[in-house]
């Protein structure tokens, strides 16, 4: 399946790069990062990219700005050696959640990525599943937002779950929970949530639809401190349900994130391998579903001129 392009992975996607290389049957191409000891930055391709279409996999979460600005100079360097075309891989887009102005001064952070993006130098985005599709608009290149829900629901599949209930978190991420509950065949409850700082927490109110003597599976697209999942786990369990499953497409761990999911009632938490570089280790109930195969054929059908969208037809 090799095509004639280079395939790089930046320091926060060095994992899910070379799957991705190996799934597409060639070699990761060669580079490096550094990190000087006040904290800057230095990138350099170590093969030749001349007139070459160039894949560059990073992402940018744990550090979010320190793995965002090494994106940006993996851009420049690329262009700068003479690349054809770069198209940056973003597995995780961590300001894509800041996709509007809803208070007073504030910015729209996910606007300010996307624009310094542009600036340097990038010719196509590719990323998974982006937190508002709004932002795909933010570029003036092309965007393709990848979905994990597939690759996700053919894991929970394989449990072989008896009477399943997909659960939104909130009624934000009701119409794409339905999604879920279709291709599962499943009915759908939502949860209602009332968020009421930048606390990183919400609270779970109330829920929409029955999920008593089911198994209940609560989906959304990334979660951070765990604080949602495990009271919207806590509040299906009061409902009857009979056991508690959740899947994320990004899964960032960071804080009480670890001890609120192993003290939930949650039995398997589904999450991708977008983030790679957590700063806390796994706990036994994360079953990790790799994307390589879904980044590496939309890379080929690229790089080959072919479309994307037959892949989740």
């Amino acid at each position: 399946m090799a095509d004639d392009f280079v395939l790089l992975a930046g320091s926060a996607s060095r994992k899910l790069g070379a799957a991705i290389a190996g799934y597409l049957g060639q070699e990761l191409g060669a580079s490096e990062t550094l990190q000087f000891s006040e904290g800057n930055l230095f990138v350099r391709v170590l093969e030749n990219v001349r007139g070459r279409d160039v894949f560059l996999v990073q992402g940018t979460a744990f550090p979010a700005n320190d793995n965002f600005m090494e994106l940006l100079f993996w851009i420049d360097a690329v262009k700068r050696a003479s690349a054809a075309s770069v198209t940056a891989v973003i597995p995780y887009l961590s300001y894509a959640k800041g996709d509007k102005k809803d208070e007073p001064r504030v910015s729209i952070r996910a606007r300010v990525c996307a624009d310094a993006i542009e600036a340097a130098g990038v010719d196509r985005v590719v990323t998974l599943d982006l937190h508002a599709p709004q932002v795909q608009g933010f570029f003036k290149v092309p965007v393709d937002d990848l979905y994990a829900m597939p690759s996700l629901c053919n894991a929970v599949a394989a449990k072989g779950l008896a009477d399943l209930v997909v659960v939104a978190p909130d009624a934000g991420y009701a119409k794409k929970a339905r999604q879920w509950s279709e291709r599962l065949h499943a009915p759908l409850a939502i949860a209602d949530k009332r968020r009421t700082d930048h606390s990183e927490s919400a609270e779970v109110l109330e829920l929409i639809g029955s999920v008593e003597g089911c198994s209940a599976l609560i989906v959304d697209d990334f979660t951070i401190s765990a604080g949602t999942l495990a009271d919207a786990a806590r509040v299906v369990t009061e409902r009857g349900a009979n056991s508690v499953y959740a899947a994320v497409s990004h899964g960032l761990l960071a804080g009480p994130a670890v001890e609120r999911l192993e003290a939930s009632p949650i039995t398997t938490l589904f999450m991708t391998d977008s983030v790679e570089t957590q700063p806390v280790e796994l706990p036994s109930m994360v079953e990790v579903v790799s994307v390589a195969g879904l980044f590496g054929e939309a890379i080929h059908r690229i790089a080959s001129r072919e479309s994307i969208s037959v892949l989740f037809n």
